[in-house]
């Protein structure tokens, strides 16, 4: 390590260009990598809801359809824009009451329901089919000009809207996280640092490994916008800690080097082996996120763990070329520290290590409790701003047509029309279902199947497949629309074993069912790498447990915080907080104990080892946790995606819970397991004389 630090600083102006030029092709594949923003596509390619939607698209060339609403209309307005919105790009269908009037059907003929569903009071429905998948971006491109051409009388609904709002909203807040987390970062540092340019290189070096994670997803095809959303912040709040103790290195020796290449050769060596080890721990919590079967968390968990790999990449490479090349200006900027002494805060806390233990049990009980029992949702737009275009229609069709979402039945095409009609019927008795409509209750008994014209054909019935529709009163991820599916699928499974219910909420209780398993998983699988992971690094049996212990009490306060404050979190919370506090923050823990070990080897007593370890670590923990709450609470306080925003409020308010849990609870631990710890873990040296610890209960009178 000490020959690879070497050759950094001496080859440290080529180092730096490498790393600029790395940032072009990185540029390149940034800009060339798709944006998913329809959740429900990470879901299994091969359950119902997924399959029938490629059904859809293969035999009736459809993937997504809208309903779009218009008002005060006349028929010819009505079927002028109709013409208009069939004529867009990527629209294969336009499905209302003027439409199939004017293909040849005499009106009188068609059954008054048809009427009643497409028309109520001065408002009329149209059902727009897309040639593409619901999030596709041609489907978005046809959301898009159907705006542009329709007038403020038309309000289009549905899941293409909505995806298409949230990419425009995304996409015009992803710069300002980037401003917001690097200003607030900045801030920190120059307040917890000893240099007011030092945080200016941190963020240059940072940013690149940013560029380059985010440049090197080009191999993957896409990601999802939660993940462009997040990656920046999380790289940056988790990362900061290597570039923090690489300066702190780089300044101690140069008490022991005077030649500055020398002491940074040093510097990148002692890095090198922390921060990788360190580095183990995180990569090992985002890639626990990559076995769950709904694939976002593959998706997540790649980009974060190349992320950290980046990160330590550039801490050790362009990071130090920076600070040799640019050592004059940062010494005539450097000023004393504004961060005050912190040692009474360890010995106050070593000495009242009965109090602090105390305060973990008593917390630990409405910690549990809450962690168990806060509220998520699952429905996307509910969390959206109430003047988005999409969220506006979906409320006027809930209002006009008491339609809160749609669901799609795919039968075989041969079905007996009395048989599907008498299903339809079954169907329509289901609480909570406003309509039931198929080919056959569209066209009515009264014309020949033989005469229908294949324009209007070919929108339900298929060569092998034929679709309904059924309306619901429900909310999409509600339990009555969840438990009406469960009904309406034993239903079509009567009249015909293949048959499919698809759609937004179909989709949403697949999704609901699937990561309620994928999270405990998941859960288990990262305390169990980090648990392993512990056990290796300190070769112990007892510190593993204390760790882990110590961090999962945060997570668990972190998360219950939701149920005591009536807040809804989004339902990946429990999963990217469960691996990302956990990962990111037990750092914090393995910095103390790596000083607690060392002293105790070195002879001392355990009150003084642990005093020392935490009075050494506490400025370090105090600096990394400010720096990833910064990360994250502006783009918290900023973003109008109520997904985003509510995750960055979990990992900034985790940061600071981590923090305050590993300085009081962790050493309190030290405290009072020492005798358990020395003898079950390699390098605290020989302590059989030392007693178990006492807990002294100081009561103020």
């Amino acid at each position: 390590m000490l020959r690879f630090g070497e050759f950094i600083t001496k080859h440290r102006s080529l180092i730096l260009i490498i790393g600029i030029l790395m940032l072009i092709p990185s540029a390149v594949g940034y800009m060339n990598t798709r944006v998913n923003y329809d959740i429900l596509s990470y879901l299994p390619k091969d359950i119902d809801t997924m399959a029938g939607q490629d059904i859809l698209k293969e035999e009736f060339g459809q993937g997504g359809f809208s309903f779009v609403m218009v008002e005060g209309m006349s028929e010819k307005e009505i079927a002028e824009t109709a013409d208009k919105l069939s004529a867009v790009d990527h629209v294969s269908d336009v499905v209302c009451y003027e439409t199939l009037t004017d293909l040849n059907l005499p009106k009188e003929v068609l059954p008054e329901k048809v009427s009643s569903f497409f028309s109520k009071d001065d408002t009329t429905l149209m059902a727009v089919f897309f040639d593409d998948t619901t999030s596709a971006d041609t489907t978005l491109e046809a959301v898009d000009e159907m705006r542009r051409i329709t007038s403020e009388q038309c309000f289009i609904s549905g899941m293409s809207a909505i995806t298409d709002d949230m990419k425009h909203l995304s996409d015009s807040e992803s710069v300002i996280y980037a401003v917001i987390a690097v200003i607030l970062t900045s801030i920190v540092l120059v307040l917890t640092m000893d240099s007011f340019l030092i945080p200016v290189f941190f963020m240059l070096s940072i940013g690149m490994a940013i560029i380059w994670n985010l440049g090197s997803n080009f191999v993957m095809g896409e990601i999802s916008f939660i993940t462009q959303a997040l990656a920046l912040v999380l790289q940056l709040g988790v990362t900061m800690d290597y570039s923090i103790f690489l300066w702190h290195s780089y300044k101690e020796q140069q008490e022991h080097y005077t030649d500055r290449n020398e002491a940074m050769a040093h510097a990148i060596a002692q890095t090198v082996t922390s921060v990788v080890s360190s580095s183990f721990t995180t990569v090992a919590g985002f890639l626990a996120m990559c076995f769950m079967t709904f694939t976002l968390g593959l998706d997540l968990g790649i980009v974060m763990a190349k992320g950290v790999i980046c990160g330590v990449i550039a801490c050790v490479t362009v990071l130090p070329a920076m600070i040799l090349i640019f050592d004059k200006a940062i010494r005539k900027t450097s000023h004393r520290e504004f961060l005050p002494d912190l040692s009474k805060i360890a010995s106050f806390i070593t000495s009242h290590s009965g109090l602090f233990i105390t305060a973990a049990l008593v917390l630990l009980i409405p910690a549990v409790y809450g962690y168990n029992h806060y509220s998520v949702y699952y429905k996307l737009d509910s969390t959206l701003p109430a003047d988005l275009e999409s969220v506006i229609a979906n409320t006027k069709l809930a209002e006009e047509y008491n339609m809160n979402s749609t669901h799609i039945l795919m039968v075989n095409s041969s079905m007996d029309p009395k048989e599907a009609n008498a299903m339809l019927k079954e169907m329509k008795k289901v609480d909570g279902v406003q309509f039931t409509m198929g080919f056959n209750s569209l066209v009515g008994p009264a014309i020949p199947e033989e005469v229908v014209p294949d324009s209007v054909k070919s929108v339900l019935k298929g060569d092998k497949w034929q679709l309904m529709l059924i309306g619901s009163e429900y909310e999409v991820a509600s339990d009555a629309v969840n438990g009406q599916v469960k009904e309406l699928q034993s239903i079509v499974k009567k009249y015909d074993p293949d048959g499919m219910l698809i759609g937004e909420a179909p989709a949403t209780k697949d999704l609901i069912d699937i990561t309620a398993r994928d999270f405990k998983t998941v859960s288990l699988l990262s305390i169990a790498a980090i648990f392993l992971i512990i056990a290796f690094t300190f070769r112990s049996g007892s510190l593993p447990v204390i760790l882990v212990a110590v961090i999962e009490l945060a997570i668990m306060i972190n998360l219950g915080i939701a149920c005591y404050t009536d807040t809804q979190l989004p339902f990946i919370a429990s999963v990217v907080i469960g691996t990302i506090q956990l990962g990111a923050t037990v750092d914090y823990a393995i910095l103390m104990t790596t000083r607690y070990r060392s002293e105790r080897a070195a002879g001392r007593d355990k009150q003084e080892a642990v005093n020392t370890a935490l009075g050494t670590s506490i400025k370090s923990v105090f600096t990394s946790a400010l720096g990833f709450f910064a990360a994250t609470v502006g783009v918290a306080a900023y973003s109008k995606i109520g997904m985003i925003s509510s995750l960055c409020v979990l990992l900034s308010r985790g940061a600071v819970i981590s923090m305050i849990v590993v300085i009081g609870v962790l050493p309190s631990m030290f405290m009072l397991f020492d005798g358990i710890i020395c003898r079950t873990s390699a390098g605290f040296g020989h302590h059989s004389d030392d007693k178990p610890e006492r807990i002294h209960f100081r009561f103020a009178h």
